[in-house]
């Protein structure tokens, strides 16, 4: 078998024409792509038991969620991410077939191969997006989730949540317990 090979550097319409050919997904940021690679058992049972919460509440209001495979296009001339779940209340949005322009929610889940990245990189870009109004942070290994809170201005207020917590979400008016995300999750110290 021949792999086709990944170019070192693209602008993004030779990424958005070439990615969608691909076998494996990738994420574009100034001119380079990055493949995502697979995440682990607990991290894919926490993104489907948040979209499994979401779901129902959110099409009532007339929003969309979505996990993993959906990009976010931070702007038309800058990085493009696949985040573990987006959430869009845009009209724009609902008819989107390649990424979300305006999304409301973003969250990651937090591996310790990705936990950098998602809290550096992404976060710095991902805040920089007029739409968001929050940015969620759940960890795969422990019971931890971590909420930043559009403000006034340029401040974002910051909210840890741990073990026995209920997560609110304002910009959706949206409340769980924390419980739930880490419903049937094997954590860190019991996985094999």
């Amino acid at each position: 078998m021949v792999a086709s090979q990944q170019p070192q550097k693209m602008t993004i319409e030779e990424y958005l024409a070439w990615e969608p050919l691909q076998d494996l997904r990738y994420e574009y940021v100034s001119g380079e792509v990055f493949a995502m690679t697979g995440g682990t058992i607990p991290h894919n049972d926490i993104a489907l038991n948040f979209y499994t919460a979401l779901r129902p509440h959110l099409r009532a209001r007339g929003c969309r969620v979505n996990v993993s495979d959906v990009k976010v296009q931070l702007t038309p001339t800058s990085a493009y991410y696949y985040p573990d779940v987006v959430v869009s209340c845009d009209p724009q949005d609902f008819n989107a077939r390649k990424f979300i322009q305006n999304p409301k929610i973003i969250v990651e889940v937090l591996s310790p191969g990705t936990s950098s990245k998602d809290r550096g990189e992404k976060f710095t870009n991902y805040l920089q997006i007029p739409s968001l109004q929050e940015y969620l942070l759940i960890d795969s290994e422990k019971i931890s989730v971590e909420r930043y809170c559009r403000g006034e201005g340029r401040m974002w207020l910051y909210y840890p949540y741990t073990e026995g917590d209920k997560i609110s979400l304002s910009s959706i008016e949206f409340e769980c317990a924390i419980a739930l995300l880490y419903e049937g999750v094997v954590l860190g110290t019991e996985a094999q």
